[in-house]
């Protein structure tokens, strides 16, 4: 976990707030008034909102419900997000001698610090919360700055975060892969990549100019499904793999010309503007 200067937004959502410095808990407390500068959502009692509550429950299906088929729940999330309110949390880092936040030399300071997270593929992440509560829970020391998700994800972007994680620590956490944190933070419409036609006809065309591909086809890769704290599969917000590409080559070729093709085909993908923005992870597939 990492701490950086918070972005302008984020520092402006803060300007003026000072109540805890009398040591007051953030904990149960009332967000709604005028009386607190925090963030501008009226009657806000940091709750979950309901239809992102009921978007991340989705994700827990029906049995029948396979890695196969998470598009629309991953989807029914996004949705979700595109209005909701969500918390960001802020913490507080001692500056270092001679590093005063207003300026003043001084041999120690506290500042206001945007908290990120390290993905295990080495990414950032900037963690988000649908209430108080889960982020209370997650780090009982942290501000919880309101702001719409679209908003969170404009601070992803310019943390270099290129992942959001959404209530880190609950019992069921969700990650907002690139794509989507970009969709969310410009405010267009995302589809997964696993579903996405005009990737698919991307990727055909593509395919045509390899010699020794024979077909493509692309599918929810495993890492799409994540699980809850006691184990129970959801069919979406995983961290892992997101694409599967199931390629068939040419018969007849050794082992290094197999991998020489499908080092020229991901190669070729990874040149396309297109692909590079539509798709965050891929898992290649070799099938017969």
């Amino acid at each position: 976990m990492t701490g950086r200067q918070l972005p302008a937004h984020i520092a402006a959502a803060l300007a003026g707030n000072t109540a805890d410095s009398a040591g007051q808990a953030w904990a149960g407390r009332d967000l709604s008034g005028p009386d607190n500068p925090l963030h501008a959502f009226d009657d806000d009692d940091g709750t979950a909102e309901p239809a992102l509550a009921a978007a991340v429950a989705g994700l827990l299906g029906a049995p029948d419900r396979s890695v196969d088929q998470p598009g629309p729940r991953e989807r029914a999330v996004f949705t979700a997000l595109t209005t909701a309110r969500v918390f960001i949390p802020i913490v507080a880092r001692l500056a270092q001698p001679g590093e005063g936040v207003s300026g003043v030399q001084s041999d120690k300071e506290a500042e206001m610090a945007l908290v990120t997270l390290t993905a295990p593929d080495g990414r950032r992440a900037l963690p988000v919360f649908s209430s108080t509560r889960a982020l209370e829970r997650w780090h009982p020391d942290a501000r919880p700055v309101a702001a719409y998700a679209a908003r969170a994800a404009l601070a992803a972007a310019a943390e270099d975060a290129e992942l959001m994680v959404l209530d880190p620590g609950a019992d069921l956490t969700v990650v907002v892969r690139r794509p989507a944190v970009w969709a969310l933070a410009r405010q267009i419409r995302w589809t997964p990549s696993y579903e996405d036609p005009a990737l698919a006809a991307l990727v055909e065309t593509a395919a045509r100019g390899e010699q020794d591909v024979l077909a493509v086809a692309l599918r929810p890769a495993a890492g799409v499904l994540t699980r809850t704290a006691d184990g129970t599969i959801a069919s979406g917000g995983g961290p892992g793999p997101e694409l599967r590409m199931d390629l068939q080559l040419r018969g007849g070729l050794s082992p290094q010309e197999v991998r020489d093709a499908v080092a020229s085909f991901r190669g070729k993908l990874l040149g396309l503007t297109d692909f590079v923005e539509r798709v965050d992870s891929l898992d290649i597939k070799l099938t017969r």
